[in-house]
């Protein structure tokens, strides 16, 4: 019998790196200009998996949005993996946004993987496995050829290829 090659596409954040961002985020809301005197929050929840934004109005929780954003990405961040949800009026006539994080890969988007992959009529097999797709093949070209083809198609989250034997 022929050797299975493997490997695991997965969708994970690293939450010191997002720490370390969101205290960037802080120093240069505190510098900015346009922030001064203005209530600008950024509080991160590391068991929820949120990150929770409040300002005076629409318009900073969208600044602030914007900066952690870029925060995020300069510490190599995914930033598809967050889900920025409705801006809420909050206490004190202040305005909040919370951002969720999506750590490994959502049911939908494994069996959207799953049957991309099938689409394809490459010779590979896709199983999902909790939050991780582990694709097998006896092929490596095979495989480095989904890989190649899962990079270029969007599922909606950060996808990271791993495990490869």
């Amino acid at each position: 019998m022929a050797q299975q090659n493997s490997f695991d596409i997965t969708s994970t954040i690293d939450t010191q790196e997002v720490d370390n961002a969101l205290n960037q985020a802080r120093k240069e809301v505190a510098q900015r200009y346009d922030f001064k005197g203005a209530k600008a929050d950024i509080d991160f929840n590391r068991g929820e998996s949120t990150i929770t934004l409040a300002a005076d109005d629409k318009m900073k929780i969208e600044a602030l949005w914007e900066i952690v954003q870029s925060r995020l990405i300069r510490r190599g961040v995914p930033v598809k993996n967050f889900k920025a949800g409705d801006i809420q009026p909050g206490s004190g006539g202040a305005m909040r946004r919370v951002i969720t994080m999506q750590q490994g890969i959502p049911t939908e988007a494994a069996k959207d993987i799953v049957k991309f992959l099938k689409d394809q009529k490459k010779k590979v097999q896709a199983a999902i496995q909790a939050d991780q797709v582990r694709v097998t093949s006896a092929s490596k070209d095979e495989l480095q050829e989904a890989m190649r083809l899962l990079r270029s198609h969007d599922f909606g989250v950060e996808l990271q290829f791993g495990n490869y034997r």
